[in-house]
């Protein structure tokens, strides 16, 4: 690490305690950590940072820290953290599945995120490597950003999968993802003007398949944008009751591969309700632009670290159990890796108890 992100533990211990004891302010985490002095010493720091020096270090101290920090730690984890997964590896392709989320904020409290005439907020993009489950790109940005401006600079490396949601459609992108031999996998928007080219038949073993075909853009300014053919494969999405048109480059894989790899874009919405619901992004403990940001940065370290002992523990934990039996444990003197590979005593006859009152 650097000395900026070793000067930065005790500001990053202190997130972090607020993110899996459920501290809601800088006055909990203070007293929350200084009550339990005696077993500091284990995390790398000293003393409890009182209430205003934490106030203080959310208003001086870069985001960037936090942000690199985590992405430091995304590099030296992630070979711990692969699964195998059916489609991924079916395709021998990296999978990337790209998507934002508003983060609402009370208005009155953050006037700088202003996003509505009576709302506030800020926007999380990501990037989620399907292998991982977890983002190998994120930014923040204010909640009026449109998701195709943060996605048009990314590259992505030729060979690999991009599913993204009819947000990002945009012709002249996509375009640029197919020249640079990337696939993409996204919907069809209500208003695209098209020609169908070519149908083909569908497999009768596939009943939520509708059609698969062919088609070229018919509009003068969406056929200049994307000149080549592209596909369209109708599926029925029977758990939410409506017709997806997919959209996709890719013209030689089974209609029941795209409509998968659509179906995977859930990773990332999964990955969103953890945040939101495991993890203090909701209810911020600094009203400033780098202090929302810097708790932000945080909760995806905490989340990052979380997945790692999930998948290192051979008890099979759900991330929401795992992440309430750390709180209820979180100063407790014990071995952390035996502890998460058997948390539970089990039981033993024990011989009878004398009757205190006899």
């Amino acid at each position: 690490m650097t000395n900026i992100t070793m000067a930065s533990i005790p500001h990053l211990v202190a997130i972090w305690f607020m993110q899996v004891a459920d501290a809601g302010s800088l006055r909990d985490i203070s007293n929350g950590l200084r009550s339990a002095t005696g077993n500091l010493c284990h995390l790398g720091i000293a003393k409890a940072p009182c209430k205003s020096s934490h106030s203080y270090q959310n208003k001086v101290r870069k985001y960037e820290v936090f942000r690199d920090l985590y992405f430091a730690l995304l590099e030296r984890l992630e070979p711990s953290l692969q699964r195998r997964r059916l489609y991924a590896n079916r395709l021998k392709r990296k999978v990337f599945i790209m998507d934002a989320s508003i983060i609402p904020l009370c208005l009155s409290l953050f006037d700088w995120a202003r996003f509505r005439t009576t709302k506030g907020g800020i926007k999380l993009h990501t990037v989620v490597d399907y292998d991982t489950g977890l983002p190998c790109y994120s930014v923040i940005t204010e909640a009026k950003k449109h998701e195709i401006q943060v996605a048009r600079p990314l590259v992505f490396p030729s060979g690999s999968v991009v599913v993204v949601d009819r947000g990002y459609v945009d012709y002249a992108w996509l375009f640029n993802l197919d020249s640079c031999g990337v696939t993409f996998v996204t919907r069809l928007k209500s208003n695209a003007d098209i020609a169908v080219a070519e149908s083909f038949l569908t497999d009768s073993r596939r009943a939520h398949i509708l059609s698969d075909e062919d088609v070229v853009l018919a509009g003068y300014s969406s056929k200049k944008a994307y000149p080549k053919p592209l596909r369209v494969v109708k599926v029925q999405d029977s758990v939410h009751d409506q017709t997806l048109y997919l959209l996709t480059n890719q013209m030689s894989w089974t209609a029941d591969t795209i409509s998968q790899l659509y179906k995977a874009r859930w990773d990332v919405e999964v990955f969103f309700k953890h945040l939101k619901q495991l993890f203090r992004v909701k209810t911020f403990v600094g009203t400033n632009a780098n202090a929302v940001r810097i708790q932000m940065w945080c909760s995806m370290i905490a989340i990052l670290l979380v997945h790692y002992l999930k998948r290192k523990a051979k008890y099979p934990w759900h991330l929401s159990k795992l992440i309430t039996f750390l709180r209820i444990n979180l100063f407790v003197k014990i071995d952390l890796w035996n502890w998460l590979d058997k948390p539970l005593v089990e039981n033993i006859n024990s011989p009878p108890q004398p009757l205190l009152f006899e």
